[in-house]
């Protein structure tokens, strides 16, 4: 019974609600005073939901995290790559600019290799034979000389540096050309001049460049820069001391300057065979000439020494009376068919002295 009233009451509360607003006060008033009980009644909901939450948050939060570190471990490495090829790209412009400055044929080359020896100075580089190196080729960086090619092999070649103690170099100061040879003291940031008067005109930073001398490296290359001069009244020689332009022990791309590929003999006997060939050129071009001239002088006295025996024959008949004049007209026809400036023939010097008229008609005219 008591749940039949009850149910009866809740079906009679809902319509006089829903068809008539008198018990809208009142449903306010009941949602106010229920409101905590529907607060405490959804806690352990919210509760849940916010453990969830933080728990989710906090992972996902950490594997984000995590991300985000890898992310930036690789844009790290990927800024570090950018750097070295910013740095990269500037070196291989200077060494662009300073290929453009070379007269002569260049081949780029990379370091791959450092002689582990303290006392020797020598670099492993990435060209070879193949690639048309060669012993003794000079090798130059963006700023100066390095040194020169002293062991080829197919691939790679073997570097000795300006440094090495076994290694000198002819140079000259720029300033004023005094030459001098500079070598290596084993130190990759010192050179040494060697025998330097006292008294010759070089000071510090004078600039060094090779000299040409000994035909090994080609001239008018930078080599060093005069850190120090000592002068010793005591000694004959000054102690001068230069510091190598190029970067000996930061350099990694290089270049191989292709100059002639004669040995200094080989570029001896050649200029010698060629100033022996200027020198025989006028003369054998002299020797025709005067052969051609003397061939050409015969050539114009033939025909003026034939014509001079039979010019006073022929003038003889002319200088002759009307008396000898009548036989020389009954003289042969073969004389007259050679003409007045012929030379006369045998058979004509016979029949001149049958004549005998004209030989009186002469006389008696001289």
């Amino acid at each position: 019974m008591r749940l039949l009233a009850l149910v009866v009451l809740s079906v009679a509360l809902m319509v006089v609600d829903a068809r008539f607003n008198s018990l809208k006060p009142v449903r306010s008033e009941m949602g106010l005073v229920l409101m905590p009980f529907y607060w405490l009644a959804e806690m352990p909901a919210r509760l849940w939901d916010g453990m969830t939450e933080q728990i989710t948050s906090r992972s996902t939060l950490m594997a984000e995290n995590e991300k985000l570190k890898a992310e930036a471990l690789l844009m790290q490495r990927r800024l570090q790559k950018l750097a070295a090829l910013t740095e990269q790209n500037v070196r291989l412009r200077e060494l662009l600019n300073s290929s453009a400055l070379v007269d002569d044929e260049v081949l780029a080359a990379e370091l791959i290799g450092v002689d582990p020896n303290p006392y020797t100075h020598r670099i492993l580089i990435d060209k070879g034979e193949k690639d048309g190196v060669f012993l003794g080729q000079p090798v130059l960086d963006a700023s100066g000389l390095m040194g020169q090619v002293v062991e080829v092999m197919p691939y790679t070649a073997r570097v000795l540096l300006l440094t090495d103690s076994t290694h000198s170099i002819p140079v000259q100061v720029n300033r004023n050309g005094l030459r001098a040879i500079a070598s290596g003291t084993g130190n990759p940031e010192r050179l040494e001049l060697r025998h330097v008067a006292d008294t010759a005109d070089i000071k510090v930073g004078d600039l060094l460049v090779s000299s040409g001398l000994g035909q090994r490296f080609p001239s008018g290359y930078p080599v060093a820069t005069v850190t120090e001069v000592v002068h010793d009244a005591g000694q004959p020689f000054a102690i001068v001391r230069a510091m190598p332009t190029a970067a000996l022990n930061r350099s990694r791309y290089l270049l191989l300057v292709f100059t002639d590929q004669r040995t200094p003999e080989q570029r001896a006997n050649d200029s010698a065979i060629a100033a022996e060939q200027a020198a025989e050129a006028p003369a054998g071009e002299a020797t025709p000439a005067s052969g051609s001239a003397a061939t050409a002088e015969p050539t114009p006295a033939a025909p003026t020494a034939a014509p001079a025996p039979a010019t006073p024959n022929a003038t003889t008949p002319n200088t002759a009376t009307p008396n000898a004049r009548t036989p020389s007209t009954a003289a042969p026809g073969p004389s007259d068919a050679r003409g007045p400036d012929a030379p006369p023939s045998p058979s004509s010097e016979q029949t001149r002295p049958s004549t005998p008229p004209a030989v009186p008609a002469d006389q008696g005219a001289q």
